[in-house]
Order: C-alpha cells, then structure tokens, then sequence
C-alpha cells in the first residue's frame, strides 16, 4: 500500500499535450483513472491540434487546450505572455486536488504546481527540472521500457495498478461514414478487403521510400487482390502521390484528407496495415489490426507497437541501429536501416499477417 491509492480524488487532471503516439499511450492512465475514480470530473491538458482526437472518449469530462505555438511565443509577445497568465490563472480556479503529468517537462511540472494541488504527481527522472515541482515521484523501472508501461507504473500508487491497460480508442459514426466515403471514392466498396500503408513520417530516417511502397501495393494486389490506400497527413502528400504512382493503379492517396478520428476509422476496417514507427502504427496496435511495423533508428521496444513485437519488421545485423538520427544527413551509413528492407520480405510479413485463408482466397481470385 502507499500513501495514495486510498484516497478519494474529486478533481484531476492528466497533463499530456502531444504528440497523437503519445496520448495513445497515455490511454490506459486516462482510463485506469476513470474506472478507479468514477465520481470524479477528469479534464486532459492537450494542444489544441490534439483536442478533437480525444475529446469525444467518454472518460474525460473536459478539455483543456493548450496552444502551444502560440504560448511558444511567451516572453517574446506581450500578448502571448498576457494570455498564458490568463491560461494559469484558469488552471488555479479549477481547484483540482490531484495532478498526474505524464509529460515530464519544465512547463508541465510548472502547469502541475501552480494549480494548487495538493497532489503532483509525476516520474523521479523526469527532464527539464519538471521534478521539483511534484509532491510525489514514480521511478519507472530502468531498461528499455515501452513509453506506454512506463506511463502506466503511476497506476499502482493511485490504486489501479492491477487494472488491464485500456487503450480504447473512441470514434464517431460521422468519422466512420466519412471513411467509408473516403473508400468508396478510392473505388473500395464496403466489404472489399484493403490494405492501407503509410508513405511518410515526422522523422526523415523513419521512411522508406514511397516508391517501394508502391511497389508493394502492386504485389499485394498481385498475390491477395487487395487494393491498397495510402494515407497520412497533409505534409505527406507528396509522398503519397509518388507511391501512388508507383503503384500503377494498386493504390489510392488518401493523403492530408482525414482527421485522426477518421484515420483511425480506415484502419479499423483496413485487412492490414503497413507503416513504419508512426501515429498509425500506434493507433494499428491499439485498434488490434494486423500489422507489420517497419523499423530502422528507433527502438521497437519503448517505442513500437505494444506489446506486438512480433510485428515489427527490421534488419537485424546492425550495430547502428537505434541512433534515433533524424535527419538523414546525420546517417553515416546510407539509410541502411531502412533501406535494406526489400519490398519482397516486406510482403512476405503482410502474406504472414493476413493468413493462409486470404493467401488461398486471393489465389482462387486470380485462377
């Protein structure tokens, strides 16, 4: 027992602004909270790109943007300034007594103190000094620990601690109409199996290239004939037209045309789900999709799909790799990490994940 998971908390909130593969892993924490603390009203401090991504789950009472391009600018703007005063002062009135920041920097451990609560409560190793602004400290265990686990070791001393992780994640019928007419413009009707890929992420180092993508929608058309949809965000058009084009008519770009919500909505219908260390492999893992994960200079264990290891994908032999370069002019060794994945292991591991009853199925197709 500890001094916590005994009390009854009234008001709380959970501090994680961003980004959408970290507030997928915050989920469970949100939820566990939820179920140990029913009564309570439960708001999330989240960037205001973020908010329509979790403001519709059942388990947060309210949402607290936070702009953090605009609060970027304090000390800079006199106006920005002024409106970040205004944001605490608004924190402090909503008089919560109990504080989990998941974030585990300056700012948020700063967020966390001038509410007032009487409990803080945030990771011992936190960066940024964000740990003297607690009242109470998680060590998270040490190792290579999935960034989902290591939010979740806050769970024992709030008295959820043996509760299942809950990565649920909420939808509408508006965002699932909106994908089936996404799919039906991409030519996929209703019930027609597809696979959906991912062209592009954040990182540079991250990518394959669109063009062997592409290629694998022609193989994958050829072998389960499944028509394949590229998706991602609006910076990852060009990228989404270029595996297009590669694919000569095995896929549709869908590219910079969804919402988190109705991204998640395509993948919840997609047969499988290609991408490499990206928000739609989190959402893949925490929707149950078949997956295969394409790894090169991050690392599958704290950061790939969780609890699915299995399903990632990635050149075993190098010492290189994680370097976690993002740029690949960091890269001394030519991308190698990814570029090493050939489009014909990569189909195989689709050809694993869909099973031999799509394999047999597709060869009866094409007879």
């Amino acid at each position: 027992m500890n001094a916590l998971d005994k009390r009854e908390f009234r008001r709380i909130l959970l501090i994680k602004p961003s980004s959408p593969g970290d507030i997928i892993h915050a989920l469970p924490v949100l939820h566990g909270l939820r179920k140990r603390y029913p009564l309570a009203k439960l708001d999330w401090l989240v960037a205001t790109a973020f908010v329509d991504f979790v403001a519709v789950d059942p388990a947060v009472d309210e949402i607290v943007p936070f702009d953090r391009k605009r609060f970027g600018t304090i000390g800079r703007s006199l106006g920005a300034t002024r409106e970040f005063v205004s944001f605490l002062a608004a924190l402090r009135s909503r008089s919560y007594d109990l504080v989990v920041d998941l974030q585990g920097l300056f700012r948020s451990g700063f967020m966390a103190f001038v509410t007032g609560a009487e409990v803080r409560l945030g990771f011992a190793d936190a960066r940024e000094l964000a740990p003297i602004f607690y009242t109470h400290k998680i060590r998270a265990p040490r190792g290579d620990l999935h960034a989902a686990d290591r939010n979740f070791a806050v769970a024992p001393m709030l008295g959820f601690g043996d509760a299942e992780m809950d990565f649920s994640l909420t939808t509408t019928n508006q965002d699932r109409t909106r994908a089936s007419r996404l799919l039906a413009e991409a030519d996929i009707e209703s019930e027609e199996s597809f696979a959906l890929l991912v062209p592009s992420t954040r990182w540079e180092t991250k990518c394959w290239p669109p063009e062997r993508f592409g290629e694998l929608a022609v193989v994958i058309r050829e072998r389960f004939d499944m028509k394949s949809v590229l998706v991602g965000g609006e910076s990852d058009r060009d990228a989404g037209n270029a595996a297009a084009a590669a694919a000569a008519g095995s896929a549709v770009s869908l590219c910079g045309r969804t919402t988190l919500r109705e991204l998640a909505s395509l993948i919840e219908s997609a047969a499988v789900v290609v991408t490499a260390d990206s928000t739609p492999m989190h959402l893949a893992a925490a929707l149950g999709r078949p997956l295969v994960a394409l790894f090169g200079p991050t690392n599958p264990a704290r950061t790939g799909p969780h609890g699915r290891i299995e399903d990632v994908l990635r050149i075993e032999d190098l010492a290189c790799s994680p370097c976690y370069f993002r740029r690949l002019r960091q890269c001394p060794h030519d991308h190698a990490c990814m570029l090493r994945l050939e489009v014909e292991s990569v189909a195989e591991a689709v050809g694993r994940r869909l099973g031999p009853r799509m394999q047999i199925s597709a060869g009866d197709a094409k007879c």
